[in-house]
């Protein structure tokens, strides 16, 4: 049996046009956009369809765009009879995930991940935060690089995305500075990111407080199907888990080169990138090239799909 799992890209996938072509031809999946209007009493889908990106790249505007687009292409993909075995989203995507395995409905996890944008928006003042992305480097020796420089400035590890490709989070002048350190320990490069705050740092400790709060009165489901978690690699199906883990990961680093070892350690062999972009499945490619990843946003895209699916057992 072909093993699937269905993937969900998390802020920064955002893009003008998302999910377009998919609503035009389908009542069911417009509805969905309509749905995600009414529950925030905000017109989210001509930010998502017309823009302007800067709009749309608000925290707590990319959130709901990103799970509504990555729900509604799920749904597709489950309406033409190809079912996932397996869930996992990078940070925001794995509200997406908790929704295709029936843990949220689609209006509360559009209502929260509004709100844990707006916690995460607050959390910490414009300008104070950072994040950059450091290149050609070992885990290990970042860890120790931002060990160092936490002596005095806060900055920790964010995502581990890939072999080589790690990003780091926390104040302005402690990112800056490990990115220094980090260059002279033999990393190849440091990217900083163009991000509206510190996300998986300890910066982040009041939007995770918040969002307890909010989370806390959720009615949620056991998965149908494992989740795994951003913040320790686990298969997540249990409610009291799951709750556990919409806290931790605000403020912990997102394990993604490891959720996706974790996966193929499963027996997954086909990756379902599910939204707009094709950043997951760049990264599944480094991860293992031997992976079979795809990437539904479009008509063709889903097609494609479609169609190698009839060679799926």
């Amino acid at each position: 049996m072909t093993k699937i799992a269905f993937i969900f890209p998390g802020q920064g996938s955002q893009q003008v046009g998302m999910g377009a072509e998919l609503i035009a031809n389908d009542e069911k999946s417009k509805a969905l956009y309509d749905q995600a209007n009414a529950v925030l009493n905000l017109d989210l889908t001509t930010l998502m369809l017309e823009g302007p990106q800067e709009e749309l790249t608000l925290t707590y505007h990319a959130q709901p765009a990103l799970l509504t687009t990555g729900v509604m292409v799920a749904e597709k993909l489950k309406a033409a009879g190809i079912q996932p075995h397996y869930a996992a989203g990078h940070s925001l995507g794995e509200y997406s995930a908790f929704v295709t395995a029936g843990v949220l409905t689609f209006t509360d996890a559009v209502k929260i991940v509004h709100q844990r944008g707006l916690y995460m928006d607050e959390a910490v003042p414009a300008g104070v935060g950072a994040m950059a992305a450091i290149l050609g480097m070992e885990a290990e020796v970042l860890a120790s690089v931002c060990e160092e420089i936490s002596a005095t400035d806060v900055v920790q590890i964010a995502n581990y995305n890939c072999p080589g490709q790690i990003v780091i989070s926390g104040t302005k002048e402690g990112v800056e500075k490990a990115s220094a350190l980090a260059k002279e320990r033999g990393a190849k490069r440091a990217i900083p990111l163009t991000v509206s705050g510190p996300f998986h740092s300890s910066l982040m400790q009041p939007a995770a407080d918040q969002l307890a709060a909010t989370i806390a009165e959720v009615e949620m489901q056991a998965s149908t199907i494992p989740v795994v978690s951003n913040v320790n690699s686990t298969l997540l199906t249990d409610v009291e888990s799951i709750r556990q883990e919409m806290v931790a990961q605000v403020t912990s680093s997102v394990q993604w080169e490891q959720n996706i070892q974790k996966l193929l350690d499963e027996g997954v062999t086909v990756f379902i990138e599910c939204g707009p972009g094709k950043v997951l499945s760049g990264l599944v490619k480094k991860i293992d090239r031997k992976a079979a990843t795809y990437c539904v946003y479009d008509e063709a895209s889903l097609a494609q799909v479609v169609e190698a699916a009839k060679e799926w057992s």
